[in-house]
């Protein structure tokens, strides 16, 4: 049988350190720790913002530098008040008005200008109309079968032509008030409606506007 005596441990014999069987008190047993290493602090962290920020910028192409600027500056909007936004889409509505109220008055600028040009050609074409009419009764009695005068009817027809001047008043067409100038209306025996039945002075229409109304003698029913 053991003696108890031999389990209480002698104070002569010297005690080895680290020996678990040895400690009293887990405080006792203290873990080994290594050296201290300093960390310099101004150091930039491995892989941080600044380690190749500009070597990043370097290699972006224009296009990818244009999309970054966009993307920055729709942050910058996000970051904008409500006040602010509504301010800015009235003024960004405020131009898109200008710029329709810019190209509505070139519009109706333009339109006037064109008005205003066929009105002064047709005050022009109308003063000379009664020179037309002499050249057309000369044609209607032979005048101009031949001689100068037939090139020079030509050369002045031809130069009205170019305005788009039309002569109009045709015997047999149907009567228009618009176009025609009825100065006296003959009954006739089965006439249906009423027509023109002779042409007194022809009728001239720049375009579509009418400069003089023909002339005409209006053959209406019996």
């Amino acid at each position: 049988m053991t003696d108890p005596k031999d389990n209480v441990p002698n104070e002569d014999e010297p005690q080895v350190e680290g020996d678990a069987t040895n400690a009293q008190e887990p405080e006792d047993l203290i873990e080994a720790e290594g050296p201290d290493v300093e960390v310099p602090t101004d150091a930039p962290a491995a892989g941080g913002p600044d380690a190749s920020a500009t070597d990043a910028e370097s290699d972006l192409s224009p296009e990818d530098q244009a999309l970054l600027d966009d993307a920055a500056r729709g942050i910058e909007e996000d970051k904008l008040s409500q006040a602010d936004r509504d301010l800015v889409a009235d003024m960004r509505a405020d131009m898109l008005r200008a710029q329709a109220e810019l190209v509505n008055f070139r519009k109706r600028v333009e339109r006037d200008r064109e008005a205003n040009r066929d009105a002064v050609i047709a005050e022009v074409v109308r003063a000379l109309l009664p020179a037309l009419d002499d050249l057309s009764r000369a044609e209607a009695h032979g005048d101009l079968a031949e001689g100068p005068m037939q090139v020079i009817a030509q050369k002045i027809r031809g130069g009205f032509g170019k305005f788009k001047l039309e002569q109009i008043g045709e015997k047999g067409e149907p009567f228009d008030p618009n176009v025609h100038e009825a100065i006296v209306q003959l009954p006739t025996p089965g006439a249906t409606g009423q027509t023109v039945a002779d042409v007194v002075e022809p009728g001239y229409k720049l375009g579509e506007r009418v400069i003089r109304a023909a002339k005409v003698a209006v053959a209406v029913p019996a």
